[in-house]
This record gives C-alpha cells, sequence and structure tokens, in this order.
C-alpha cells in the first residue's frame, strides 16, 4: 500500500482507538471554551432588567439591544465555518476566544445603549465562531460509537453555563452592578493559551484537505498519546472501505445546495431557525417575564436558577438516548417535550405551577440543544462540516434576533401566554419536520454519512 493509501485511512485509524483519558482531555479543553460562552450568553438573561433600568429603555428597545449579540453571532457563525474549512479548525477556534473576551470587556465600559449594542455585536461575533467548530471538533475527534453522546455532552455545558451565569449575576449584581459581571467574563479568555497547548488540529480535516503529511504526523502523535493513555497496544486498523468520492479541494456555499444536500440543508436551516428563535425568545426575558409578574429582580434571578437546574439531569438524559434510540427520536421526543411544557408554564398562575412547570420546561430545552448538536455536523462532509454547521448556527441566530426583538415588541399585546404559545408552536412544526425529512445517523462513520 503506497503512503498516500495510508494517509488516506484517517478515518479508519480513529474509529477504531479506544476512549481513554487523551481524547477526554482534549473534550475537557473544548467544553471549557463552550462553558465561558454559556455563561456570556446565559447572564444576559439575568442583567436586561438592570440594563433596562440604567439606560432608560422602553420594552422593545430592551429587546433590540439584548438581540444585537445574535446579529453578531449570525455573521460569526457563518464566517467562521468557511474560515475553519479552509484555514483549519484550531486556528480559527482561538481567534474567537479573542474577540469574545474583548467584546465583553468593552460591553462593561458601554456608556450608551448604542455603544452597548455594537460591543454586544462584537461579543456575539466571537461566541458565534466558537460554535460549528467545537461541534466539528468534537465529531472528528470522537468515533462512531461515542460521537452522538460527546456532542450531546458538549451541549450540556449549556445549563451549567445558565446556571453559573445565575450564580455570578446573584452574587455580582448586588456589589458592582452588570458592568462588573461582564468585566468578570472577560477573564477567561486567557483560557486560549492552555487550548493552544491541548488541543491538536484536526487530522481528518488536514488529509481532506491534501496536507497529507501533516495528517500523518499529528495523527501519529494522536495515535501515541492514545496508546500511552490505554497503557497498551492499540487494536489494528480495519480495512474497512467506507462509500466516498472524489475529493474537493474546497467545499463553496453553493454546495450545500448540491443534489444530496440542498434537502439536509433546508431540514437544518429550518431546524435551526425555528428553535432558536422560539428557545431565545422565551428564555433571554424569563427573568424580566418574572419582574413583570411582580417579583423582585433577586427573587426573578433565584427562580430562573432554579428551574435550570433542570437542565443537567436533561441534557444527560439526552445525551443517552441520541445513542440509545437515535438522534431522530431523541430530538423528536425533546421537541415535544418542549412545546406541551413550555404551553404549561405560560399558563402557570400559581408559584408552584411556575416551577413544576418550568423544571420540566427545562428538562426538555436542554435536551432539545443536546439533540439538535449532535445531529448537525453528522449531516455534511468533512470538507464543509464547520461551512454547513456554521451557517446552520448563523441561521439560528437570525432566529434568535427576530424572537427577542419580536417578543418585545407582542409581549404588550399578547401577555405572557401568547408568548410561550408561539414558542410552543415553534417546536410543535420543528418535530414535524425532523419526522419526516430528517435522515438517521446514529452509529455510522461520518465518512459514510457524508462522502
Amino acid at each position: 500500500m503506497s503512503q498516500a493509501q495510508v494517509n488516506l485511512r484517517i478515518a479508519q485509524r480513529f474509529e477504531r482507538l479506544p476512549l481513554t483519558s487523551y481524547q477526554r482531555l482534549i473534550f475537557a479543553a473544548i467544553v471549557t471554551c463552550w462553558l465561558f460562552d454559556a455563561i456570556d450568553l446565559g447572564s444576559l438573561t439575568f442583567v436586561l432588567g438592570s440594563i433596562k433600568e440604567t439606560f432608560n429603555l422602553t420594552t422593545a428597545q430592551a429587546g433590540l439591544v439584548s438581540s444585537a449579540s445574535f446579529l453578531g453571532m449570525a455573521f460569526g457563525a457563518s464566517l467562521s465555518g468557511m474560515a475553519a474549512d479552509r484555514w483549519g479548525r484550531k486556528l480559527i477556534f482561538q481567534i474567537s476566544m479573542i474577540i469574545w473576551g474583548l467584546g465583553s470587556l468593552f460591553c462593561a465600559l458601554a456608556q450608551t445603549p448604542e455603544q452597548f449594542a455594537m460591543f454586544r455585536i462584537m461579543l456575539g461575533f466571537g461566541m458565534g465562531m466558537e460554535f460549528p467548530i467545537g461541534q466539528a471538533l468534537v465529531s472528528e475527534f470522537m468515533p462512531a460509537k461515542n460521537r452522538g453522546r460527546y456532542i450531546a455532552m458538549l451541549e450540556g455545558l449549556w445549563p451549567i453555563g445558565f446556571i453559573l451565569a445565575g450564580v455570578e449575576v446573584f452574587l455580582i449584581l448586588p456589589l458592582g452592578g452588570w458592568r462588573w459581571v461582564f468585566i468578570a467574563q472577560a477573564i477567561p479568555a486567557v483560557f486560549i493559551f492552555l487550548f493552544r497547548k491541548i488541543v491538536p488540529e484536526s487530522p481528518r480535516w488536514l488529509d481532506d484537505v491534501e496536507r497529507y503529511d501533516e495528517a500523518e504526523r499529528v495523527m501519529s502523535f494522536f495515535e501515541a498519546k492514545v496508546q500511552k493513555a490505554y497503557g497498551k497496544e492499540l487494536p489494528p486498523v480495519p480495512d474497512i472501505e467506507y462509500n466516498t468520492r472524489k475529493k474537493e479541494k474546497r467545499f463553496s456555499f453553493m454546495q450545500l445546495w448540491a443534489p444530496g444536500y440542498a434537502k439536509r440543508t433546508i431540514l437544518v436551516w429550518f431546524m435551526w431557525f425555528s428553535i432558536c428563535f422560539g428557545y431565545y425568545g422565551l428564555t433571554t426575558w424569563l427573568s424580566a417575564l418574572l419582574q413583570q409578574a411582580g417579583y423582585s429582580v433577586t427573587k426573578s434571578v433565584f427562580y430562573t436558577i432554579e428551574i435550570s437546574l433542570a437542565g443537567i439531569p436533561g441534557f444527560l438524559f439526552a445525551a443517552y438516548i441520541v445513542e440509545r434510540f437515535g438522534r431522530k427520536p431523541a430530538l423528536i421526543f425533546e421537541l415535544i417535550g418542549c412545546a406541551g411544557f413550555v404551553y404549561l408554564y405560560g399558563s402557570a398562575s400559581s408559584l408552584q405551577n411556575l416551577i413544576i412547570f418550568g423544571l420540566c420546561m427545562q428538562f426538555c430545552l436542554f435536551g432539545m440543544w443536546s439533540a439538535l448538536y449532535a445531529y448537525t455536523p453528522e449531516l455534511y462532509p468533512t470538507r464543509a462540516r464547520t461551512t454547513g454547521t456554521g451557517f446552520a448556527s448563523g441561521i439560528g441566530r437570525v432566529g434568535s434576533l427576530i424572537g427577542i426583538s419580536l417578543v418585545g415588541v407582542l409581549l404588550p399585546k399578547i401577555g405572557n401566554t401568547g408568548v410561550f404559545i408561539m414558542g410552543a408552536a415553534c417546536f410543535i412544526l420543528v418535530a414535524i419536520a425532523v419526522g419526516i425529512f430528517g435522515e438517521e445517523t446514529k452509529g455510522r462513520v461520518l465518512e459514510e454519512i457524508s462522502p
């Protein structure tokens, strides 16, 4: 077998590797960055009321200002996806960390709502850059039998980040106000130095862009680390023939609409737009809605943190069912659960019901996100994985922006119940679309799903 043929067997070499502490270390580095982003994004739910008071904003104006970060995320996710497919996962991921760190710091220094919105766009751009690359890295480093569970766990950092954001705001807000919250969130950007040391470039990507020598070197280094952690000889490379086609050096945006991918792209975009529209249209306003219902700032933050705790078992349950039952059944189950409990939460007439339905709602919402993040990167080939997931995330952020802004406009007219009915309808529509048009990817090698 020639050297080129050996290099082209990167996928087989990955798939036969046992899961060891080395892969878990890489995963830990990626999810740590993901956690920082989750804290940044989640904190807005808890400080939106305070920012509204500082700048004397109307409800509609607060919706527009808070949605600014999603405008940045839309561009960041879309552009970083293409950049990571061209220049590599690791480089673009590091650039994203610098941008969101500076964006958070500048938000703390904003003197006008216009400045705050501008810096939220910058912060959102950096956060948006990370999402598709993080998904791609985890999916490309993990073998098929573990991939869905670990990507679902990656998304599971969102409820933890959301809770930590609430705790952070609960502790800092009474002492220094919302500006110190953003200053505290800028500090973790220094983690970039550890990320550079721990996480290698994706050998799958290096191989796909025909940098065969680098792919071989990084893959060999990766195998040596796994073998050291495993403590014995690695299993032999299986002689598996995947249904692959001739490689294309570049995967342009228009090829997302090529035969074999157009149907997937339409479904993925619809899923992300509708889910983000419903989810962020509701959760960004959770604390503010409680304040409007008569609860104090401290009480509303506490109750929002309390119901968010259910997101932890929610994502763990999703991480189990995506591998046990498949991506489609898991996603449909979570979406239907979201719709039901979102409606019940919006209709709750007592604090007890609010907490009970809120816990069930967050359990399903974060489970839904875990299933969605596990599913999306599997639907595109290596040469387009971050482009496909990046544009999907970008379209989702457009949905977030519209959802948050629309809630700010509609809330005085249709009330809390009407807003939550609108969110529930989004989740039902996505569940129907996945059931009809979705393709199952459970247990399949990436190169087989998307040649």
